[in-house]
């Protein structure tokens, strides 16, 4: 493959008119112009100059190679100039990715504040409960929610939140008392819905013991791979589960899900901006990660 150096080296022999200008406006020796022009020529197959001691002559060749070196410095230069500019003003597609409910709930209204921020920016939102595959789906950036698992992605925390059991008036109708609420013995007599997302979730006493709340037990009634599928079975009361904080405030605000076992706790959550492990994240990236680090309450 030709370098791109050479076609500047031509260029810049012809502009000047002579090897000695040549070497002297791109800063290289007589000899290493020369060299790299005979390269040239020699990789093309063709002769670009005519040469004698005094002067020097474009061939027929020449002329249309010198043409369209021309043209192709300028888009090069003009390549490099967008990359760069990229960096200054953000312009172009970011492309990122998280769970629907995620996006509803707290993402899209900072996006919409950053995208008023940087007009000429468009933004790509894909919404699924699945991991995308980041560089193989072309993703700028992922919004995980939840423990990290090991991954050679680049993952920085943004916020955390906590998690809530929950259960519907109709279902806690079963308990003998409102104290019963509040034990593990007698919340695992009522139904219990299932969530592989936050399976395995340690259950914190208030004094400070632990032992393990599975979201996903082995006879849940109903199992499912999505909040909101889960929240909508909470408020039909088909069994106790456990939500994000965020997702049901108003459901628990409104006394459509009571919570449960109020004096324990699970682990708070993680939100987590996952993107490919590259040297330098794209100014885009970087600015969206400031802008939602600022805006999420944390």
């Amino acid at each position: 493959m030709v370098s791109l150096d050479r076609f500047e080296t031509f260029k810049a022999v012809v502009d000047a008119g002579s090897l000695t200008a040549a070497a002297q406006r791109l800063g290289q020796s007589k000899a290493v112009v020369s060299f790299n022009l005979k390269r040239l020529e020699q990789e093309l197959g063709v002769t670009l100059l005519v040469r004698n001691t005094r002067s020097l002559a474009l061939t027929e060749a020449g002329e249309r190679f010198h043409q369209h070196c021309v043209a192709m410095l300028a888009t090069a230069a003009q390549a490099i100039e967008d990359a760069r500019s990229e960096q200054l003003q953000l312009r172009g597609t970011l492309r990122l990715t998280t769970t629907p409910e995620y996006a509803s709930a707290r993402l899209v209204p900072l996006l919409e504040t950053f995208r008023a921020q940087h007009p000429q920016l468009r933004l790509h939102l894909s919404t699924s409960p699945a991991h995308a595959d980041l560089i193989p789906e072309r993703f700028d950036l992922a919004i995980r929610l939840g423990r990290m698992a090991d991954s050679e992605l680049r993952a920085t925390l943004l916020d955390e939140h906590a998690l809530c059991a929950v259960a519907a008036p109709s279902l806690l109708s079963a308990l003998p008392d409102e104290a019963a609420r509040d034990d593990p013995d007698w919340i695992r007599t009522l139904p219990r819905l299932g969530y592989p997302r936050l399976a395995d979730l340690p259950l914190i006493a208030p004094d400070g013991s632990d032992q393990l709340f599975a979201s996903n037990p082995a006879d849940a009634v109903v199992t499912v791979d999505n909040a909101s599928t889960l929240r909508a079975f909470a408020l039909a009361g088909a069994g106790a589960t456990v939500l994000p904080q965020w997702l049901i405030a108003d459901d628990l605000a409104a006394g459509r899900l009571l919570p449960i076992l109020r004096g324990h706790r699970f682990p708070r959550q993680g939100v987590y901006a996952v993107f490919p492990n590259t040297a330098h994240p794209s100014r885009r990236v970087q600015l969206l990660l400031a802008h939602l680090r600022q805006q999420l309450p944390g």
